[in-house]
């Protein structure tokens, strides 16, 4: 079945949520949430459609401390800034350093300023990290905590405030750093920014790899108050991943995050190594019906643009209605 067929086969919602609040007791959640600009050029706010009876967060990827002034790059570490000149993803050249977002000609300030102004259920996060820049891997690095934490809030303070954006999220996935000192940094960043009212949320975003979880997992015990929500990367399991084995994965790292807002989610390239979309609305299916779907977030915006927009309609409609899926397999493509 065509991606537009599936789209009719969802049921209209037939009773919504109540709306999102952060950090509170678990449950059902309309939260909507997709990363936009790392793999897609001249992708605008505009091209996606926004449904208005959920909260929808867009967050651009992504801010990295590094700078392309050398070759390889090299860490700034802590000194983020918005680019110069545009990202180019058919060369890899990035300007002085954030490769906020895919296009920074594109996605600029008055952009986010009307989506936002437009759409008042829509909130606009940057997302820090990623896993490279030009081909070379990004590493969490620092000279030393004070130093990183002084140069992460100044500059990511002017960030948020040109863009006027609402929160960050943490996505790095190498680090030169042992867990404890990953933790205090960030610890003391988010403290800084939601304290001086420059942020209203953030989140993290680890995924099923022994560093990566060694890192995130201390960071969560040591500052989970002050992180709202968990991106985790169900996506990087292996394509032969059934509905209730999803459903177990998030119920594992809910384990291991324990009484953190944690989103199911998937990847918007729909290929032969990718989960099949119809295994994660099963998934999605069961999660809501236990009262644990606290929102669905993409982890990147590529791929066929019309499957993108049939599928960001199908989730938003996941996170307010339930869905009667299709009695017949169907294809993506």
């Amino acid at each position: 079945m065509g991606s537009s067929k599936l789209l009719a086969a969802v049921l209209l919602p037939v009773a919504l949520m109540a709306p999102h609040a952060p950090m509170t007791t678990a449950a059902n959640s309309n939260l909507f949430r997709e990363y936009i600009g790392a793999n897609f050029k001249d992708v605008r706010f505009s091209d996606f459609p926004i449904n208005p009876n959920v909260q929808f967060d867009f967050i651009l990827a992504f801010a990295i401390d590094y700078t392309t002034t050398t070759n390889p790059p090299s860490p700034r570490k802590g000194e983020f800034s918005v680019g110069i000149t545009p990202y180019s993803i058919a060369n890899h050249k990035h300007s002085e350093l954030l490769h906020l977002l895919a296009e920074d000609s594109v996605l600029t300030p008055s952009a986010v300023a009307e989506i936002k102004q437009s759409n008042p259920n829509v909130r606009v996060a940057v997302s820090l990290g990623g896993a490279s820049l030009s081909g070379t891997q990004v590493f969490f690095s620092i000279t030393s905590v004070d130093s990183w934490v002084e140069k992460a809030a100044s500059s990511l303070t002017s960030i948020i405030q040109q863009y006027n954006l609402d929160g960050i999220d943490i996505d790095y996935e190498q680090f030169q750093v042992d867990p404890a000192t990953f933790s205090e940094c960030i610890g003391r960043l988010l403290t800084t920014l939601k304290s001086n009212g420059v942020i209203q949320f953030a989140s993290i975003a680890p995924f099923d790899d022994p560093d990566v979880q060694s890192h995130y997992q201390p960071l969560w015990a040591s500052n989970g108050g002050l992180i709202d929500y968990i991106n985790f990367h169900f996506y990087g399991y292996d394509k032969s991943t059934t509905a209730d084995q999803y459903v177990n994965h998030i119920n594992d790292q809910m384990a291991n995050y324990p009484g953190g807002n944690m989103l199911a989610s998937f990847i918007m390239e729909p290929t032969i190594d990718s989960l099949p979309i119809d295994t994660v609305l099963s998934a999605c299916q069961t999660l809501q019906s236990q009262g644990t779907l606290y929102g669905v977030f993409i982890g990147n915006i590529s791929g066929v643009y019309g499957i993108l927009v049939h599928m960001v309609h199908i989730l938003n409609l996941v996170l307010q209605s339930q869905i009667q899926r299709p009695p017949q397999s169907h294809s993506l493509v």
